[in-house]
């Protein structure tokens, strides 16, 4: 996108030298460059003014109108951005297995709120759709305008015939192609690190839809929040394993998440090992 707003600075620079003589003043060889900055900083304040405006006219209680293929356009485009503004360094491994097109189930350990931001990075043609606590709902109002606009979902964790509910909607998803699903089949954050229990149930989003499953695993993402502004944050990421419906198709989902689980925490510890 950067070469875009450069290109098409440029073009407006020149364009603009026709009928006020920019580039034959005395001072053109400075004041070119500043607005080819200037243009390019204008571009990149309108394309984030356009995402917050999409989701501050986002109302949650209402289904969305469109295929959404705008929002995801300039959200692709704005999140390296504001990865970068957080002083995140990514250490990525493995996310050339993952083949392109296709709806797919993501499932990744869970350790911080940002792990929604470092997934979308990590995945930017996705089409990634959340499966996320109720609460954000009602105590994260910005944050769920846009996991809506994302075609997210809340989840009571503690209502096992509502949680059903939304497991249900998530495989619509899948099967109407209307977007891949992410999930952190832990449940809960644990900014400790630590990979607690798999809720096995929410697999069946993989096993109903007959989607692959792409197991994931981060680590360190707590720490994002507290180096902000003064250090820079590795966060390693790998992409697992892509589990085909084949070879989960005689499974029920306590086998299908021990493998899922036995993998994660193998990752876990490779990655502190070698740090």
């Amino acid at each position: 996108m950067f070469y875009i707003y450069l290109t098409v600075s440029a073009a407006l620079i020149l364009i603009g030298n026709n009928f006020i003589n920019i580039m034959r003043g005395p001072y053109s060889w400075w004041l070119a460059p500043l607005l080819l900055i200037g243009l390019v900083a204008v571009f990149y304040i309108i394309q984030f003014a356009a995402v917050i405006l999409i989701i501050l006219t986002t109302d949650v209680k209402k289904p969305l109108k469109g295929n959404g293929k705008l929002f995801r356009f300039l959200l692709k485009y704005s999140l390296p951005i504001i990865v970068k503004a957080a002083g995140v360094r990514f250490n990525a491994q493995g996310l050339d297995k993952v083949p392109p097109g296709g709806r797919m189930l993501f499932v990744c350990n869970h350790q911080h709120n940002f792990d929604c931001v470092i997934m979308l990075y990590a995945f930017p043609d996705a089409e990634l759709a959340f499966i996320g606590k109720k609460e954000i709902y009602t105590t994260m109002p910005f944050i769920a305008k846009a996991m809506h606009r994302l075609k997210s979902l809340p989840i009571d964790r503690e209502n096992d015939r509502e949680a059903a509910k939304t497991i249900i909607k998530a495989i619509k998803l899948i099967k109407d192609d209307e977007a891949s699903v992410a999930l952190f089949p832990e449940g809960y954050a644990n900014k400790a690190g630590e990979l607690q229990p798999l809720r096995n149930g929410s697999l069946k989003v993989a096993i109903k839809s007959q989607a692959p499953i792409v197991v994931c695993v981060l680590d360190n993402t707590p720490q994002i929040q507290k180096n902000m502004f003064r250090r820079k944050t590795v966060v390693d990421f790998r992409v697992l394993d892509i589990i085909s419906p084949e070879s989960f198709e005689d499974m029920n989902t306590a086998q299908l998440g021990e493998i899922i689980h036995t993998q994660m925490q193998n990752a876990l510890d490779d990655i502190r090992n070698k740090k």
